[in-house]
């Protein structure tokens, strides 16, 4: 921890705080830096420090408690259409204000998205988007094709973040017109609203953030937070004891102790509102089989999983559901368990004819991930299905020869629709990258689920779509990790429960230092 820095008494008073800087070592820093292409674990990370929504919400908290952000007030004015009026005085990093025209440029890079990255996001959780119009200056409406249910909270995802028009077109190309490139260079040198102005980038190595002095709400509490990619764990717990680095994440469980027998040093976790999984090509001429992805599912003991790899500590669901979704948690669903007996028995029926079945992990993106693969080698094993783990930084997700690998399921939003509902929402990104199928009658539920605004509805047409997941499995949620952090004693910091995973948060109410 660099030493607090006593200055001068004038600058003490202006400022009621001592100068503070603190370095981050980070498992894994992104290769680009977009709000509206990103939805990777790694990124959602750093996008809150920079960046701005219209709506903002309590992060203190689960529940969904909406609050004035870059939008001060709004209001349905048709069934569908939402009013914006939009905060004044407000600075981008770059020094541009922010106006209409920006907030209308970046919703409708999206709605109306033709730079591929953004078409993904679009489609797989903003589709019912329409248009962004302008008003006045200070005046947005927002236009959807069907009554949205979820306005608030979609228009506080990240993807919806604002950035500066003019800014942004001037990065290539032709300055009065938006193209690919000018998106691309964006990434690179993004210019948000937010507290922190993000002074470098170095792509996949660092990102350091520096306090703005202009921003338009309460002022960031460090000068300066640099985030260093540090991607070897014993690498990260070195850092923090010899003081090169104030927190450090994704510590696995087992290497706890290594850090709280530390007199200087302490932890903080959560059970992440994300889901390991294990995914199934239901489309690989191996899987095409419900009942030996039953099987395949049944066999793995995830309460065995959690205690030998999280201590305990992780989240083993009955359903794809959780708690953060408030009226729409569904714990007494049992879509998924584990039967060996059952497994062997939908195996012997189904059409395994001995072959391998091959399961691919990374080799260190997710804690614990290739320690999980080989236990879940040997849990088929126990029931006569030979498996092979292949550890690959290669991504073979939407590879037509995958079969069985690792991934993770968000919570990209406190909603069902905000976790399942991307991966396997008719069209989804699944069922787009070849790995699920959907039918008529899964999309009627879905269609019921997605837009109802009553909640005994929507949850029954939930239901109705984990008997769908049972019955032809893609997926087994196999836990919600316990991940953990690291910090010199000094640092007061947390994980909060209202946000995305992994979002380091530095705003005002979110982490102070003490002196040692």
């Amino acid at each position: 921890m660099k030493k607090l820095l006593v200055t001068t008494t004038a600058i003490l008073a202006a400022t009621g705080a001592f100068a503070q800087e603190i370095t981050v070592g980070a498992a894994n820093v992104p290769k680009f830096l977009d709000p509206g292409r990103d939805h990777s674990n790694t990124g959602s990370q750093f996008y809150y420090n920079a960046l701005d929504t219209l709506v903002g919400h309590d992060p203190h908290t689960i529940e969904q408690i909406w609050k004035p952000a870059l939008a001060t007030e709004w209001k349905l004015v048709e069934p569908k259409v939402m009013e914006f009026k939009l905060r004044k005085d407000v600075t981008f990093h770059n020094g541009e204000e922010m106006t209409a025209d920006d907030v209308v440029f970046s919703l409708n890079r999206i709605y109306q998205a033709t730079f591929p990255p953004y078409l993904v996001r679009s489609k797989d959780r903003l589709s019912n988007f329409v248009e962004a119009t302008k008003v006045d200056d200070y005046t947005v409406r927002v236009r959807v094709e069907r009554e949205e249910p979820l306005w608030e909270t979609l228009m506080n995802l990240q993807q919806v973040m604002i950035i500066p028009e003019d800014y942004t077109k001037a990065l290539s190309g032709d300055p009065d017109v938006a193209e690919d490139g000018d998106y691309e260079a964006f990434s690179l040198a993004p210019v948000g609203t937010g507290p922190y102005a993000i002074s470098e980038f170095v792509p996949g190595e660092k990102v350091i953030y520096t306090r703005f002095d202009d921003f338009w709400g309460e002022k960031a509490p460090l000068e300066k937070a640099s985030v260093i990619r540090m991607p070897e764990t014993s690498a990260r717990i070195t850092a923090l004891k010899t003081g090169e680095a104030d927190i450090i994440t994704n510590i696995a469980p087992d290497q706890l102790a290594l850090i709280e027998n530390d007199a200087d040093l302490k932890t903080e976790g959560s059970a992440t509102a994300l889901f390991h999984v294990m995914i199934m090509n239901v489309n690989h001429p191996k899987l095409t089989d419900p009942k030996l992805r039953q099987a395949l599912s049944l066999a793995i003991d995830r309460d065995l999983l959690n205690e030998a790899l999280w201590l305990g500590k992780a989240i083993v669901p009955s359903s794809h559901t959780m708690v953060e979704m408030g009226d729409l948690h569904q714990p007494d669903l049992k879509t998924f368990e584990y039967d060996p007996e059952k497994a062997k028995a939908l195996l012997a029926e189904s059409n395994y004819d001995g072959e391998e079945i091959i399961f691919d992990a990374y080799p260190v993106y997710y804690t614990n991930g290739v320690l999980a693969g080989q236990a879940i080698i040997e849990m088929w094993s126990e029931i006569g299905v030979k498996g092979k783990l292949r550890v690959s930084a290669k991504w073979n997700g939407n590879d037509p020869e995958m079969m069985t690998r690792s991934w993770s399921n968000p919570m990209y939003f406190a909603d069902p629709f905000g976790s399942f509902g991307v991966m396997w929402a008719p069209d989804g990104a699944s069922e787009s990258g070849g790995r699920f199928n959907t039918d008529a009658e899964y999309a009627a539920i879905w269609d019921e689920f997605r837009f109802s605004s009553d909640v005994a509805v929507r949850n029954a047409a939930y239901a109705k779509l984990m008997d769908r997941i049972k019955a032809d499995p893609p997926v087994l949620p196999l836990y919600r990790p316990f991940e953990s952090w690291a910090m010199q004693k000094s640092v007061n910091w947390k994980p909060l429960p209202g946000h995305i995973p992994y979002v380091l948060d530095f705003r005002a109410g979110s982490i102070s230092l003490t002196d040692r």
